[in-house]
């Protein structure tokens, strides 16, 4: 995958969880603010703690950092996977907020 493929992709990425938690009622009730600036999307929960989405263009993966720990994932046949059990970013994305917020937000990407 080239540069501008990865960063086309993550873009969509990002846009799509950015419109996802804006749709949600269930964020919206949870209290979750959502901000993207300089390629970086940080989901902030009511109690103040975060879930950082990142871009990490050399390795061509996007990276979560949440509570649970950090997630690294690749594009794989048109889905983003985690690097280490190959579980879906939406997944891993719904397991983080509900930990951190304490509601169920089912975010779909």
């Amino acid at each position: 995958m080239t540069e501008s493929e990865f960063h086309r992709c993550a873009d969509a990425l990002m846009a799509a969880v950015d419109e996802a938690i804006h749709d949600s009622a269930a964020a919206e009730r949870a209290g979750i603010e959502c901000d993207c600036n300089g390629g970086i999307l940080t989901l902030e929960c009511a109690d103040g703690s975060k879930v950082i989405v990142n871009r990490q263009t050399p390795m061509r993966e996007i990276w979560v950092a949440a509570k649970g720990g950090g997630f690294h994932f690749r594009l794989i046949d048109g889905q983003w996977r985690d690097t280490r059990n190959g579980t879906s970013f939406a997944d891993v994305l719904n397991a983080a907020l509900a930990a951190q917020s304490g509601h169920v937000i089912g975010i779909t990407i």
